[in-house]
This record gives C-alpha cells, sequence and structure tokens, in this order.
C-alpha cells in the first residue's frame, strides 16, 4: 500500500523513518489544557514515564505538545513553551530509541529541541511564524506541514471553501514550495491534512473520504484524527468514549495510504496497523 511517488527514506535528524509501512505517532501533550488529556502528563517524570508506555506498545514516534491548538485555545510564551518541551525532549532522547515529534510552531522551541534531540517538527502553522521556516531549515529534522486556516483561537469561525480537497491541496503545495525555497529538501516533508482544525464536521468527513487525492503532491501523509470532533460528531459520543470511531478512522487512513497515524491510543492503533499489515502481506 506504499505509493510510489514518493521515496519510502524519511531523515529525522540522528534517525531514518522507513515508510514503507505504517507508523503509530503516540501524542504526549505537555499542557494544562489540550481537549483531550490535558494536564495529565505536565512535568517530566509523569511525561517520560507515559513516553515509555506509548514506545513498549509500539510507537515509532513520540509527538511532545508544549501549547494546546485546541479550538479557542489561546497562545502562551516563548520562554513556558520552552520549559514545557524541552526537558522531556532531551529527557526521552537519553533513554529511547524513538523518533522525537514536537508539536510547535515557535523558532526557539523548533531550534533548542533539535539541539536536544528532536527528529521532526510537527507544525499546525506550517512554519509560518516569522522565522520558523528558517529555523527548521538549520536543523536535520523532518517537517510535517500541516493544513490550517487562520490561528486555533479563530479557525472554527464559520470556515468556508468553494473546493475543499483543491484548496488544501493549493496550500500544502505552497507551503512545500516555501520550505524548497529555504534549503529544505521535500525529502524531508510529511503532510498532514489538518482534520479538526478551521474545518466543519462536513469538511472533516469528506476531506477523509477524499484522501487519497493528496497523494498527488508526492510526499508521505501523517492523520491524526484521535478522538477529535469528525468522531464525536458522527457518533454522538464525548471525548473519553471515542476510542472505536477513533480506531476505525485509522484503519481506514492506513487503507487510504497514510504513513504516520498520530494517536492516543497506541497499543490499540498499534494492532489496528499490525492486523491489516498481516492480511496486506499474505500471498
Amino acid at each position: 500500500m506504499t505509493s510510489a511517488l514518493h521515496s519510502t527514506r524519511l531523515p529525522c535528524g540522528n534517525r531514518v523513518l522507513d515508510l514503507s509501512r505504517t507508523h503509530v505517532m503516540g501524542i504526549l501533550n505537555v499542557t494544562p489544557d489540550s481537549f483531550s488529556d490535558g494536564g495529565r502528563f505536565k512535568g517530566p517524570d509523569r511525561a517520560i514515564r507515559h513516553a515509555r508506555e506509548m514506545v513498549e506498545a509500539g510507537a515509532s514516534l513520540i509527538d511532545v505538545g508544549g501549547e494546546s491548538t485546541r479550538p479557542g485555545a489561546s497562545p502562551v510564551s516563548v520562554q513556558e513553551e520552552l520549559d514545557r518541551v524541552c526537558p522531556v525532549v532531551e529527557a526521552i532522547a537519553a533513554e529511547l530509541d524513538v523518533v522525537i515529534s514536537v508539536d510547535t510552531s515557535t523558532p526557539e522551541v523548533i531550534q533548542e529541541s533539535a539541539r536536544r534531540g528532536m527528529g521532526l517538527v510537527n507544525d499546525v502553522r506550517s512554519l509560518r511564524r516569522p522565522g520558523a521556516l528558517e529555523a527548521a531549515a538549520q536543523t536535520d529534522a523532518a517537517v510535517c506541514l500541516m493544513h490550517m486556516l487562520g490561528e486555533p483561537g479563530d479557525m472554527q469561525d464559520n470556515p468556508h471553501y468553494t473546493d475543499l480537497v483543491g484548496e488544501v491541496s493549493d496550500f500544502l503545495a505552497g507551503r512545500l514550495l516555501a520550505c524548497q525555497n529555504v534549503g529544505i529538501d521535500a525529502s524531508r516533508i510529511i503532510l498532514d491534512p489538518g482534520f479538526g482544525f478551521a474545518k466543519s464536521h462536513a469538511h472533516n468527513l469528506s476531506l477523509f473520504k477524499h484522501l487519497e487525492r493528496l497523494e498527488a503532491l508526492g510526499r508521505p501523509l501523517l492523520v491524526g484524527v484521535s478522538r477529535k470532533s469528525i468522531v464525536g460528531q458522527a457518533l454522538g459520543k464525548p471525548v473519553n468514549e471515542r476510542l472505536y470511531g477513533s480506531l476505525a478512522l485509522a484503519a481506514l487512513a492506513m487503507v487510504k495510504g497514510a504513513r504516520i497515524l498520530r494517536v492516543h491510543d497506541v497499543a490499540q492503533t498499534v494492532d489496528v496497523v499490525r492486523m491489516i499489515a498481516a492480511v496486506d502481506a499474505a500471498q
């Protein structure tokens, strides 16, 4: 199920991720206000313990986030984000054999996290903050570019599209070009359609249905829908009852070609990935 449009080798700092198979990225929010698990893993000790559990469950990547990007979220100061993220990145790098991703848009956090062992910049703003492109270009980290209109504080204020998939594709193509213009090679880039970011429920469902169209961009896709409103609104479930819907979308995303699944429930999603892979490998 690997696309022939792109290489399966993703350089991530001092590691390489083989995208000939689908990988699970475990979410590690070190924030007090993330929509699903805010506050649970705030503090290095609890964060490292959870990272260790996710790696033991089969995660290939750990995504560390120090600023909530839920709808309506407020920004944090640069220093506060540095204080939340960097000690955790350094501790994971010292202990675990895993690609460390950092969910950040802040140039200073990109640079310091890379120095401490980060291998992937996962930016919901697609390196559009001043200085972010240049900061990422100065590292050896891979980059995940995500589609979003506006900012987390206002992104859900009546988002409108004339051609949803086409506009998402055009946005990501433009950010790919911006990266290449500062020296970030396309081989270092993966793309995220941005489910739940500046999209209504109908937008999320339609974008998921037509996910294969984004393969024309020639880069691997990361899909993050774990516990999100796409599941809650479709099934009428609160955040803590969205596991099965999230697993259904993980399976569908893998079948549609996603190479990285960003999830809260690592062990369960790893089972889904391994089961699909076993069937796909059968004669």
